[in-house]
């Protein structure tokens, strides 16, 4: 997508973060918060991190300069917002709050705005019923330190148009970062491995929320396709039986795939196709 003007509302952890990487990428950047205090706050961590760079030979002193350009703070929402293609919410996990900062975004905002929201938790449905057109609303869910963490989990919901979700995962891109698409549902695919069964995400991408987004080597489902999905399901039954907790109640779509002879890379599929 073609660089604009990226506002970020929320000055902490991750909204200087989200900031930073977008100035990196050649967006203008407006940082806005309702406590003005902490806007100065914000740039003079936005101005360590490029300085860090520097020093760390990731950056050379002219990019820095024109990333530091890039960077502004403004208070009031209005001016924060005006003329930005993309709005990104990164306040704090309070789902009236976030209703109502959409719902006066929606009326600050240029029509044509992306609206996105960085909740790690809520149900991106219902920040979006606060808005009148809910369609332009999506989630955007970025990793702390984000300058690091290459992950985004892209967040759509039954009333997203598809053309949201197309930008926000060019947004992603743009930024350097590796998106996956998931549906709303609590915790989203990096927390809850559950999500395959539910149809919330797609193996590939679930295991790509926990590589990237907790730096393990490898996804859950991927490992459970070199084990064996027959000897996944004996633990887990055994862990059942023994313990009587529901948490280690074999899922139904492993208990379907073993009886369909799919045990992973043995067997050539799994989880994944091993054929080709």
């Amino acid at each position: 997508m073609s660089n604009g003007k990226v506002t970020v509302v929320g000055a902490g952890t991750m909204g200087h973060g989200i900031a930073y990487v977008a100035a990196l990428a050649g967006f203008e950047v407006c940082l806005t918060d309702s406590r003005a205090e902490v806007l100065p706050r914000a740039l003079g961590r936005l101005n360590d991190l490029l300085a860090v760079a520097v020093k760390r030979g990731t950056l050379t002193e002219p990019d820095r300069a024109t990333a530091a350009s890039r960077l502004r703070a403004e208070h009031q929402l209005a001016p924060a917002v005006s003329g930005a293609g993309v709005v990104i919410e990164a306040v704090h996990e309070h789902l009236g709050v976030k209703q109502q900062l959409f719902a006066e975004l929606e009326r600050a905002a240029p029509g044509d705005a992306l609206l996105a929201t960085n909740t790690s938790s809520l149900s991106i449905t219902d920040i979006a019923a606060a808005v009148q057109e809910p369609g332009r609303v999506v989630g955007m869910h970025f990793f702390n330190p984000v300058h690091a963490m290459k992950l985004v989990e892209v967040v759509t919901h039954p009333r997203a148009a598809s053309a949201a979700v197309e930008r926000a995962v060019a947004l992603a891109r743009a930024l350097g970062k590796e998106p996956i698409v998931v549906q709303d549902s609590p915790g989203f695919a990096s927390s809850r491995l559950g999500l395959l069964e539910r149809g919330v995400a797609s193996a590939e991408d679930i295991d790509k929320a926990m590589e990237l987004g907790y730096n393990h080597p490898m996804g859950p489902l991927k490992l459970t396709d070199l084990v064996g999905l027959d000897v996944r399901l004996a633990i887990a039954q055994y862990l059942h039986q023994a313990l009587g907790e529901p948490q280690f109640e074999p899922p139904q779509i492993l208990r379907d795939k073993v009886a369909k002879g799919e045990l992973g890379k043995k067997s050539g599929k799994g989880f994944y196709n091993w054929s080709g």
